[in-house]
């Protein structure tokens, strides 16, 4: 298994990793500083994939996306970036977002300094600027740790940090079986709904054979697959300031 796919580990009913100490998921969601999924009318779903780019995973699943005309998030880890910067264009060109995962894919926990947290992001934003000429606003802490010092990391970068909704972690980095993936979704699908795909995994990702059978179902049902940065636009909870 790859190394970034071990430190991904995590207690599977949480959906997300608090920190010791760390807020209620109402008091970060209320205020905007943390979003996991957005309260919506509209049938809209944001596709998120994380950990790439990957050679052989990541340009199959915008091939795909390009067939049901959807649009993703792309959590991406900047060294991967910087070993495949020709897909990362491919990404932007495709008209995708680009969003911040580190450049390591450090599992940050109490003992992360806030200086670690920042140069992590820091390293990441550097590097897809660079590469696309574009700054990204979103970020995402790899095995979605929280906590009060990861919010003010995110913050000294003006990020939003997105995690995803619990009943859509698809695990799919597991490789639990393309019936499990594609089941998780489609049995919990709503709208405003975040979805934790990979597009590195270790081993024979079973990622794009499940999304071959999620796509079509989901653009089926009526459902338009969106940017994280387009799903916030329709929240219609009011956030105090930050």
């Amino acid at each position: 298994m790859a190394l970034c796919c071990i430190m991904l580990m995590m207690p599977p009913a949480a959906g997300a990793t608090p920190a010791a100490g760390a807020k209620e998921r109402k008091y970060y969601e209320t205020r905007g500083e943390i979003v996991w999924e957005v309260p919506t009318q509209e049938k809209v779903i944001a596709l998120t994939f994380d950990d790439g780019p990957s050679p052989e995973d990541t340009p199959e699943i915008l091939k795909l996306l390009a067939e049901y005309d959807a649009k993703a998030t792309f959590f991406i880890i900047g060294k991967h970036a910087e070993r495949y910067p020709d897909i990362v264009r491919q990404e932007v060109e495709g008209g995708h977002e680009l969003a911040n995962h580190t450049f390591n894919h450090p599992f940050f926990n109490n003992r992360s300094s806030l200086a670690a947290m920042k140069k992590e992001i820091e390293q990441t934003e550097e590097t897809l600027t660079r590469i696309t000429g574009r700054k990204p606003t979103l970020f995402r802490p790899p095995g979605g740790y929280y906590s009060d010092r990861l919010v003010d990391a995110a913050k000294a970068f003006h990020y939003q940090v997105v995690l995803w909704s619990w009943h859509q972690d698809t695990e799919d980095w597991k490789r639990p079986g393309v019936h499990k993936i594609v089941n998780k979704v489609l049995r919990n699908a709503r709208n405003g709904d975040i979805i934790l795909f990979h597009d590195f995994v270790g081993g024979q990702s079973q990622t794009v054979s499940a999304l071959q059978q999620i796509l079509p179902e989901l653009k089926q049902r009526g459902f338009r697959f969106v940017t994280v940065s387009e799903l916030i636009g329709y929240d219609q909870v009011p956030h105090v300031n930050q």
